[in-house]
C-alpha cells in the first residue's frame, strides 16, 4: 500500500461536459491530483454509464469527449492513474464478490431505488415498475471501483455519501467474513468541498443539463460560447443605469475565472452603470482567455482518438497491476483457489520444524553475455524463466516492477508479454495464476 493518500474519481460518460462541470468538478481535482502527497485515480465511468443510457452512440461519444476534456484540461497521465472503467475485468468479478456478501436490505435504502419506486407509487404503477437490476446494484458497482483500489478519499456531492457509506459496509463485512485477522479493504471516507463552486446556467439556476440552461464548454467553439452567454437572463436596467454585481449570473461566472482585482473593477464597472450587453462581452472575452488554449488542444485530442486510446490502455495496465493481484488473494481468500495449492498444502513437508520458504529471484548472467533472471517458488519449483537483457539493469527493472504490482502480465501463445513485450516464458506445468500468486505471496514478505 502506498504511503500517499489515495484518491478515486469516477465520470459518469452520458453527456458533453459544460462550464459548470469544469468549474466545479474538472479544474479543482486536476488541481488537487498534483499535490505531491497524493496518488489519484480517475476513471471513466462507462458501465455505470449504461444503467442510465440505452444509445450506443451518445454512450460511445460521451467516453471519448470526456476523455479528451480532462486531458485537455490538464490532467496529467503520467502522474496519475487514468482509465476506463470497462477495461478493468477485476473490477466486475469484484462486484460479483461483494454482491454475494451484500444484504438486499441494505440496497433496499439506496437513494436511487427508492425515488424510483416512490414516483411509481405516487402514480399507482408496481414500486419496481421499469426498475433495472443494474439501478438496483449500483451502489455495489461504486463499492466495487473504489474498494478494488482501496481508495482513502473519495470527493463526492452530497448526494452520493450514501453509496460511500454503503460501500464502507460491504468492504466491513466482506474482512469480517474472510479476512481471518486481514484487512482486504481500506473503509474509504467521502470528501465533499464546500467551497467548489456551483455556477448559475443561462437562466440563473444552476447550470444542469436537466434546466437545459447550462454553457458548452468546448461544443460549438468561441461562437457557441459567445452565443450562450450573450442569452444570459438579466433584469431591464438600462445602460447608465447602476446594477448590482452580487448575486447575479453575470457577476458569479466572471469571478469563477477572475483574478480578485479584476472582478473588483468588473464590479465597479456595473454599479457605475456598464450596460449588460457590454458586460456579456466582457464575461466572454475573460472566459475566452482561459478556454480557448484548451480548446485548442481538446479538438487536437478529438482529431486523434487513437491517442486517447493509448492513453487509457497505458492506465488500464497501471490500474491492473494494483487490481490483479488483490482479486487474486479475494479469489483465494474466498475459496476459488487453484487445485494445484490445495494439492500442496496437502503434501506433507519434509521437514515441519522448518519454515516454509518465500518466492524468489534469482539474476545470472549466461555465456552469450546477456542477462537473465528466474522467478522459483518456496520449493525450489521454477515459475517464470526470462528472455535476456543487454544490461543488469534492464533485468533489474523489470524485477522491481514485478515486486511492485506496475507491470501486467499476460500469456501470448508460451510467451509472458509486459506491456506489449515478450519477456520470458512460464516453468513446465506452470499457469499465470501461480506466477501471480507467487508474486502476492513475495510482496506480502517484503513488505
Amino acid at each position: 500500500m502506498s504511503a500517499k493518500t489515495r484518491v478515486l474519481t469516477g465520470i459518469t460518460t452520458t453527456g458533453t461536459p459544460h462550464l459548470g462541470n469544469y468549474v466545479g468538478a474538472i479544474r479543482p481535482a486536476i488541481a488537487a491530483s498534483r499535490a505531491d502527497d497524493v496518488e489519484s485515480f480517475f476513471f471513466l465511468a462507462d458501465y455505470h454509464a449504461l444503467i442510465k443510457c440505452d444509445d450506443p452512440a451518445r454512450i460511445a461519444r460521451s467516453r471519448l469527449e470526456i476523455a479528451a476534456t480532462w486531458l485537455a484540461a490538464g490532467l496529467d497521465p503520467e502522474r496519475v492513474v487514468f482509465y476506463r472503467q470497462s477495461d478493468i475485468p477485476e473490477i466486475t468479478e469484484l462486484t460479483w464478490l461483494l454482491t454475494c456478501v451484500t444484504a438486499k436490505g441494505l440496497m433496499n435504502r439506496a437513494h436511487a431505488y427508492k425515488a424510483a419506486t416512490d414516483a411509481n407509487q405516487a402514480i399507482g404503477q408496481d414500486p419496481d415498475a421499469g426498475v433495472t437490476m443494474g439501478l438496483f446494484c449500483y451502489p455495489v458497482l461504486m463499492a466495487a471501483d473504489i474498494l478494488m483500489f482501496n481508495a482513502h478519499k473519495v470527493p463526492v456531492g452530497r448526494d452520493q455519501v450514501q453509496h460511500i457509506e454503503m460501500a464502507r459496509d460491504i468492504g466491513q463485512r466482506f474482512n469480517h467474513l474472510f479476512g481471518n485477522g486481514r484487512e482486504f479493504f481500506v473503509l474509504p471516507e467521502a470528501v465533499i468541498d464546500e467551497a467548489v463552486a456551483t455556477l448559475p446556467g443561462l437562466d440563473g439556476r444552476k447550470m444542469s443539463k436537466s434546466y437545459d440552461n447550462t454553457i458548452p464548454l468546448f461544443e460549438g467553439g468561441a461562437k457557441r460560447l459567445k452565443e450562450a452567454i450573450l442569452r444570459i437572463v438579466t433584469d431591464s436596467r438600462a445602460p447608465g443605469e447602476p446594477k448590482e454585481p452580487e448575486g447575479t449570473a453575470l457577476f458569479t461566472l466572471f469571478q469563477a475565472f477572475a483574478e480578485a482585482d479584476e472582478s473588483a473593477a468588473f464590479a465597479a464597472d456595473l454599479r457605475a452603470g456598464l450596460a449588460w450587453g457590454e458586460a456579456k462581452q466582457r464575461l466572454f472575452e475573460r472566459i475566452e482567455r482561459d478556454i480557448a488554449p484548451l480548446r485548442e488542444k481538446y479538438d487536437a485530442l478529438m482529431a486523434r482518438p487513437a491517442d486517447i486510446e493509448d492513453i487509457l490502455q497505458t492506465g488500464a495496465a497501471k490500474a491492473r497491476a494494483v487490481a490483479i493481484p488483490l482479486l487474486a488473494e479475494l479469489r483465494a481468500a474466498v475459496g476459488l483457489r487453484s487445485f494445484r495449492d490445495i494439492a500442496r498444502a496437502a503434501t506433507p513437508a519434509a521437514d515441519k520444524t522448518e519454515a516454509a520458504k518465500p518466492p524468489q529471484f534469482k539474476q545470472y548472467r549466461e555465456r552469450d553475455g546477456r542477462f537473465h533472471f528466474k522467478l522459483i517458488d518456496g520449493e525450489g519449483r521454477l515459475l517464470l524463466q526470462s528472455a535476456g537483457f543487454a544490461a543488469p539493469r534492464e533485468a533489474g527493472q523489470l524485477i522491481a516492477r514485478l515486486k511492485r504490482g506496475d507491470a501486467v502480465l499476460s500469456l501470448q501463445g508460451e510467451a509472458v508479454h509486459v506491456d506489449g513485450a515478450a519477456i520470458g516464458e512460464l516453468g513446465d506445468g506452470v499457469h499465470l495464476d501461480d506466477v501471480h500468486a507467487a508474486l502476492v505471496a513475495l510482496a506480502v514478505v517484503e513488505g
